[in-house]
């Protein structure tokens, strides 16, 4: 069976694991890559300098390749920044003959609608933000939400009669000179490039496992070195992903002015903050100027979040991935102050560091020290599961119609 490669392309690290398909849906590690990017390769989440890039990935590979023994091929790479534009669009659709089975071609028919109706509202959002209108946007990741017909909820609405289809999507556009750049990356690697997934979308795909009927919800935080990406997944469904580029390099960047010192002295400042290592006096400051730039990224949080309008209530379990959320500080902030109190949570919310030995359907031997920043890379796996596969099981909803929702 085909191995999957999955490179995470962040602004701080180039992270590949290579994985083979097995039973049950599972997914068996065989080889872990990590490689550290420079300053400059990327810019708000998205690749700057190819050439340079290709350069730090080669090295991840040579690790990921020399642990498993086997070369990679079939590639899912990771996409993100703030120009992803990730939503769930409601549609109502009224049926002409009521009294006709719902078909396939049917469903396709009415995808295809969401999909196109929701890249015109991507390209233009895009558009007047970048300035640019004549910027072109592709299509990334799709998934059902939920579908109703005639006000009783369906989980399959194949074989059914009705009249109206009340249908959620999710769906996630990129510029497509961020995609381009991606393709261009694989092609100097030699990778086969299975698919670009949403990388929220895909630590959500990660969560779930290979239960397409899952009733995980959830808010997923991907705090990477340049942006934070974050998706609210309600029970099994996505509801949406939203970006913004606040990381941890702006808190880096916020140590280095407040101390007067280098990025590479403050970074390290940064990651012995939680060591022990450091003396009070230096880690008071710190702790200062890293107060200061955790309240800035929870005005992000908050503005991210209240974008979920569809939501009436937010789930209550908020999960923490990437590089910058293992960060106490970080981790503390939200679990202790009264940030949410403007959002729609029912209670405070519970916050959590993804544990990546604690998701469904993965194989992981003791050798692959695997923490909470790989958890994208393991999603984007999943994704590429789902991608080859397409239904894994023929009489569940949202596996008949992968297969339509695959790009």
């Amino acid at each position: 069976m085909s191995t999957i490669l999955a490179l995470d392309i962040g602004t701080e690290f180039v992270k590949a694991v290579l994985a083979r398909p097995a039973k049950k849906g599972n997914l068996e590690i065989l080889g872990v890559g990590k490689a550290r990017q420079v300053e400059g390769n990327m810019h708000a989440g998205a690749v700057a300098d190819i050439p340079a890039v290709v350069s730090v990935c080669e090295e991840a590979l040579i690790e990921v390749e020399k642990q498993a023994g086997e070369r990679a091929n079939l590639t899912v790479v990771g996409i993100a920044g703030e120009l992803i534009k990730g939503n769930t669009t409601t549609v109502n659709y009224s049926r002409k003959n009521p009294n006709k089975p719902i078909t396939n071609a049917e469903m396709e028919q009415i995808i295809k609608k969401v999909q196109q109706k929701s890249g015109e509202v991507a390209k233009k959002t895009v558009a007047l933000e970048t300035g640019n209108e004549n910027v072109e946007v592709r299509l990334i990741n799709s998934a059902i939400v939920s579908l109703t017909i005639d006000g009783y909820k369906i989980s399959n609405p194949i074989g059914f009669k009705g009249s109206d289809i009340v249908i959620q999507f999710y769906t996630a556009f990129a510029p497509l000179i961020h995609v381009a750049a991606i393709e261009k990356v694989c092609a100097e690697l030699n990778l086969d490039l299975l698919t670009v997934a949403v990388e929220p979308f895909a630590v959500c795909r990660a969560c779930l496992g290979d239960d397409v009927e899952s009733s995980f919800s959830g808010i997923v935080m991907d705090i990477g070195g340049g942006t934070t990406d974050i998706a609210v997944v309600e029970d099994g469904g996505v509801e949406g992903t939203k970006m913004f580029g606040i990381g941890g390099r702006s808190f880096t960047h916020q140590i280095a002015e407040s101390l007067g010192v280098d990025f590479e002295t403050a970074e390290n400042y940064k990651l012995d903050y939680d060591t022990g290592k450091l003396d009070d006096r230096i880690k008071s400051k710190i702790e200062t100027a890293l107060s200061r730039n955790i309240s800035v990224w929870l005005t992000g949080v908050e503005v991210a979040l209240e974008e979920f309008e569809n939501v009436g209530s937010l789930p209550r379990n908020i999960l923490l991935c990437g590089g910058g959320a293992g960060l106490s500080l970080l981790q503390e902030t939200l679990a202790i102050s009264d940030w949410y109190e403007g959002l729609p949570f029912a209670r405070r919310p519970l916050i959590h560091l993804i544990d990546v030995n604690e998701l469904p359907n993965l194989i992981i031997d003791d050798q692959f020290a695997l923490d909470y920043s790989f958890a994208t890379a393991l999603g984007l796996l999943r994704v590429g599961v789902d991608t080859l596969a397409g239904a894994p099981s023929e009489n569940k909803l949202r596996a008949k119609i992968a297969k339509l929702l695959q790009n």
